[in-house]
Parts: structure tokens; sequence; C-alpha cells
């Protein structure tokens, strides 16, 4: 029994392990994965069978579903080997590539297994060929009051942002920066410590797109969201609840009928500015209620990017990693541009709630005077037009002061632009 020579566990062995497989899969490109299952009958059923190797399918390097752009007939000598019947639609056309690999996915019976979807270059973050109009078509059909139960299996849906970066483009990075061996230890092998450092780069540099991406949202960056989408509130709302996306629905009570006036009343909106967590400048709070992962509804929380490789859920994808200053999760509070007219300032971020600050009536009155007037030389002149809260004096303003003006906020980012550009005191 002592003469048995143990061999070390086969490529096989590993992969049967199901464990094993769901980590190591998510990186195995869809070419390398379908060459592997082709060199061997058991490997073969380990891959079409096993429901962890396609549960993370990332097509955006695929080759064959990229878009030929070149023109069909170049001056009347080079044609494309495919002949385009005239009923083709441009929608049929840009679609055709990736309906061709879902097929072919789909023969192998392997779709089905499917959690995660990446589809950037094709399709869904940053496309130039998608026909938005009919994906809202799409997304509202399937959640459509008379679906069948248990349905949509569509989760969650990244759109609005912008794509992430690609796994090649890091490791191509990180081949760049080169590497430091380690001396010492049974790792101390090149192939081993390049392995190492390359893990540990990469899940840096995951730690950093997380990072970058709760920013956006968590902290008072202002416009975390450019890309106007007035046409996406309705679809978003349609999805509340069923379908969750990487962009929110704003929440202030001016999108509320039973809280406003009719006159009031604004149209659904998706939330495009972060405001941070500490609030209104004079409540600290504001009158929907902050957003806080595990308390709020699914809907309230935008999809944070990248999407995960080892955890196909939105409470996964919504899940941040940043803290407050007492290890509690983070506030979220967002909210479109339209709530924040007269009452946001956009160089310092500061705002107003509309149970703290409601705007002067005399407003547009004020503003025709600023418009007909010299500018002010200093800041007392300028504190006599925005009222007696701006530095002293009194002037033409009724009721509160004026808080914001010229969307910058009259006590700090205004005095201070004012004075910059040479209109306010010398200083000497």
């Amino acid at each position: 029994m002592d003469n048995i020579v143990r061999l070390p566990p086969t490529l096989i062995d590993l992969l049967t392990n199901s464990v094993i497989l769901r980590q190591t899969a998510p990186y195995i490109p869809v070419r390398s994965l379908l060459a592997l299952s082709a060199t061997c009958k058991v490997l073969r059923d380990i891959v079409n069978t096993q429901p962890d190797a396609w549960r993370y399918l990332d097509l955006t390097s695929i080759r064959s579903a990229q878009i030929d752009s070149s023109p069909i007939d170049s001056g009347g000598i080079a044609w494309r080997a495919e002949r385009m019947d005239e009923s083709l639609t441009e929608d049929d056309f840009y679609a055709g590539p990736l309906r061709g690999i879902f097929g072919r996915l789909h023969a192998k019976g392997v779709l089905h297994h499917v959690q995660i979807l990446v589809l950037d270059v094709l399709s869904i973050r940053e496309a130039k060929h998608l026909n938005q109009g009919k994906l809202q078509q799409v997304l509202r059909y399937v959640v459509r009051p008379t679906r069948a139960a248990d349905t949509p299996k569509l989760k969650a849906l990244y759109f609005f942002g912008p794509k992430d970066a690609g796994q090649s483009v890091l490791y191509q990075q990180q081949r760049l920066e080169g590497s430091q061996p380690v001396v010492g230890g049974v790792t101390a092998s090149e192939g081993a410590q390049i392995g190492a450092e390359w893990n540990q780069r990469s899940t840096e540099a995951l730690t950093t797109c997380l990072y970058d991406e709760e920013v956006k949202w968590y902290s008072a960056t202002g416009r975390a969201l450019r890309r106007p989408q007035s046409d996406w509130p309705e679809t978003l709302q349609a999805c509340k609840g069923l379908i969750t996306f990487d962009a929110v629905l704003c929440r202030g009570p001016r999108h509320d009928i039973t809280k406003v006036e009719s006159k009031d009343f604004l149209q659904p909106a998706i939330a495009t500015v972060a405001l941070g967590s500490h609030g209104c400048e004079t409540c600290r709070a504001c009158p929907e209620g902050p957003a806080v992962f595990g308390q709020s509804e699914n809907a309230a929380l935008p999809l944070l990017g990248p999407a995960a490789f080892h955890s196909p859920t939105v409470r996964g994808a919504q899940y941040p990693q940043l803290r407050s200053s007492d290890s509690t999760m983070p506030r979220l509070i967002l909210r479109c541009e339209e709530c924040l007219r007269g009452r946001w300032c956009e160089r310092c971020n500061r705002w107003w709630c509309e149970d703290c600050y409601d705007e002067p009536l005399s407003r547009v009155h004020q503003r025709s005077a600023i418009q007909q007037s010299a500018v002010q030389t200093d800041r007392q002149h300028a504190s006599w037009w925005f009222g007696s809260d701006a530095g002293g004096g009194s002037g033409p303003v009724t009721g509160d002061a004026v808080k914001v003006y010229s969307k910058l906020c009259v006590e700090h980012c205004l005095v201070s632009e004012m004075m910059s550009a040479g209109n306010g005191p010398m200083w000497g």
C-alpha cells in the first residue's frame, strides 16, 4: 500500500466539483469553454449539462457578434459574402449576429442556465444600434398585468450607466505594469507569482470600479446620469417591483399627486442628481425619506456596476460597500432636476427641501430687476438684492430670502463667483 503513487487531481476532477466550477467558469471566455467541451466526451458532458458552467455569460468578446459596418458594395467590385434580402429591416440586420449566437446556445441546451448575461458591447449599455422604443415595448410586455405566474424571468437590467471595463483590458493593464516576484516560499515560482499578483490587481481594480460606482450615487456628486432619458420614466414605473435598473425614479413629493396641488404635480422622472446623505441644508433630511439598503424597496435603489460574477441576485447588485461614519448603511438621496429647480446649487450641491424653503413669489420680478440693474460692486449691494439673510440690509424680496440664484447658492457660491469676477470688494 505504501508504494501506491497518488496522482494529482485532473482537470476533470476539479470541474466536477460544483464549487470550483462555479467560481472558475465566469473567467473562461465562451470560445474557450466550447473548445474545452470539444476535447473529450466527459468534459463535453460537464460543460453542457452543469448549470454552473453557464451561470455567467459574457458575449462582449465574441467576434461573430460584431457588426460589419463596411459598405455592402464597394464601387461594384467587392461584395460581402452575405446577400441581403430587400425585406431585411434595420433591426433584423443589427440583431442577426446576436440571434445566431442565442440560437446555437439554445440548440446546445445551455441558454436556460444563464443567470447573468453581459451584452454591453452588443445591445444594452452605450449601444450604437439599439432600438430603445422596441426595448421599452418588450419590457412593458413582459411586465403586463396578464403575464403568467412567476414572470418575468428578467430581474435586473443595466442600461443607463457606462459599460464596464472588459476583463481583457484589466489584464492588459496588468501586463503593461509588470510584476515583481517575491523571493522564498513554495509559491515563489515566476508563474505562481504572476498569477497571484494578477489576481490581487484584478481584485483591486474591481474594488476601485465598485467604489467609483457607489460614490457616484451615494455621495454629493451632482449629476450622476448625464444622458437625457425623458422617454424612459413610464417604462421604469411599469416595471417597478419587477425589474430593477441602474437608475431609479425620483421620489420627490411633487411626483405624488396626493401630496401636492395639481398645479405643482410633476410626471414621473428619472432621478439624475446625487445629493449625498446629509440631506437638506436646513433640516438635514428630505420629505420622502432617504433610501437605505435593507430598509427601502428595491425600486428605490439603483443597480451598482460592474455586474457581479458570482451573485446573480438583485440584492447582490445593489449592495453598497461604503459605510457611514457610524458604520451603518449609507443614506441615498436622489432627485430629478425639475424637483430641484431653484433649490439646488450646482457648484457645491447644497440644496433645500420643499418643507424648508419656498421660492419667493417676487422672484420673477426680482430677476427682471437684477437683469436691468448694473452689476453690484460689493457684497453689501448683492445682499440688498437677495434679502437681509444674505448679508444684511433689506431689499425688494418679500418673505424668505432667496437661497439659490442662477443655479448658485447665494450665501456661498454666488458671492465668491462675483468676487472672482472682479465685482466684489478690493482687498489689499
